[in-house]
């Protein structure tokens, strides 16, 4: 089973990366959950969003302790949350950041395996908006194997209706443009 943790601020979008993600899974013929993390925050406060994909039935509803993967959309969130917490010495961090992944290391001290893009400056340039959903699932999906980037078009389409051109646009590029450690 595949447990990935989104890490954002409301707003954001990461609520809707787990519901498009678990849509797409579900897609492929897989078993997909995904469900938000929070309390009575506003908007700018920090957010969490989990998914669990699985070949089987997924039984568990618990919240996800220990993730495979962790989803940063916003990495102001690096000095205010450990997002490395729970994840296994094998873990992956997608994260949204303009910076090499030395620099990341050098000033957050991530320890995890990095996948990079700049999906801010990505969201700005297709979509407009600093929303950067989207465009962090097609990182996610060029840093692991667990469903082609392919996938998201539909879910993507039916959840953005007029706007889904825009969002497929961004995602793709970020498909193209993240870098991978390792």
């Amino acid at each position: 089973m595949i447990e990935i943790r989104f890490h954002g601020r409301g707003g954001q979008g990461a609520v809707t990366s787990a519901e498009l993600t678990a849509l797409a899974a579900i897609e492929e013929g897989k078993f997909a959950q995904a469900f938000p993390s929070f309390g009575p925050e506003r908007r700018g406060a920090p957010v969490m969003a989990f998914v669990r994909v699985s070949d089987k039935q997924i039984r568990t509803r618990e919240k996800v302790y220990n993730p495979g993967i962790v989803v940063v959309l916003d990495p102001s969130l690096l000095k205010i949350v450990n997002v490395e917490a729970g994840l296994g010495a094998d873990g992956l961090v997608v994260l949204n950041t303009k910076l090499s992944a030395a620099e990341v290391r050098k000033q957050t001290g991530l320890k995890a395996r990095l996948a990079l893009v700049d999906a801010a400056t990505i969201a700005m340039e297709e979509m407009r908006v600093p929303i950067t959903n989207t465009t962090m699932l097609g990182a996610l999906l060029k840093a692991t194997d667990f469903m082609p980037v392919e996938a998201l078009r539909a879910p993507i389409e039916k959840r953005f209706g007029p706007i889904a051109a825009k969002n497929i646009k961004a995602c793709m590029r970020a498909y193209q443009e993240t870098i991978v450690e390792g």
